[in-house]
């Protein structure tokens, strides 16, 4: 089930997800995300060891070209620093914050500012033992584990905060969704990416 406060599936077959009940149109104030998951026939402690490369992602997202702890390693509150590169925007640097860290379940960091991020990204593992999803219905005999890879825009100032205040009001809907289904597309590349490297393993 996800964090959020609610969700939908648009004709895309795009699960878009809200903070709050969303306007109509929708808003940045909203709080838009989305997720993916998957089922992993691997032990929980490989898919850990995965998610918690930072570098991992780079290998297969268009988007996300890698990072470098700053801070620690992988813990709350260490700090990494992520390359990213969009056409529409080119390349950017931006410190990343471990805000969700419990061993073998969950990991997830804030954009830019801890206290008011410009997104929040994080990965939830289940044991397929524990989970209740379609994905956990599929399970093979044996140990497996549901990936699950969720994010949300917001409340804080981001480079879509910027786009969207250089564009006429009635532009911010599309804007965001376009924006989300490309995070949709690149969180499952990087799911179906992590699935093979951890049942390689």
């Amino acid at each position: 089930m996800t964090e959020s406060g609610t969700e939908t599936i648009g004709n895309d077959g795009i699960v878009r997800t809200f903070r709050r009940l969303p306007s109509d149109p929708i808003t940045l104030a909203d709080g838009p995300g989305t997720w993916v998951e998957t089922l992993i026939d691997a032990d929980i402690s490989t898919v850990w060891s995965t998610v918690t490369d930072i570098n991992a992602p780079s290998a297969f997202s268009t988007e996300f070209l890698g990072a470098s702890w700053v801070s620690g390693g992988p813990a709350l509150g260490s700090v990494f620093r992520g390359r990213n590169r969009h056409d529409a925007i080119g390349e950017w640097e931006v410190d990343l914050f471990v805000n969700r860290f419990e061993h073998n379940q969950v990991f997830g960091w804030a954009t830019s500012d801890s206290n008011n991020p410009g997104a929040s990204w994080w990965f939830t593992l289940t044991p397929t033992d524990k989970a209740h999803t379609r994905e956990a219905d599929k399970a093979r005999t044996g140990e497996g584990v549901v990936l699950r890879f969720e994010m949300t825009i917001g409340p804080g100032p981001s480079g879509l905060t910027a786009a969207i205040a250089s564009l006429p009001v009635e532009m911010e809907p599309r804007v965001i969704h376009r924006r989300i289904g490309e995070h949709h597309a690149n969180m499952t590349r990087t799911l179906q990416g992590i699935k093979q490297l951890a049942e390689s393993t």
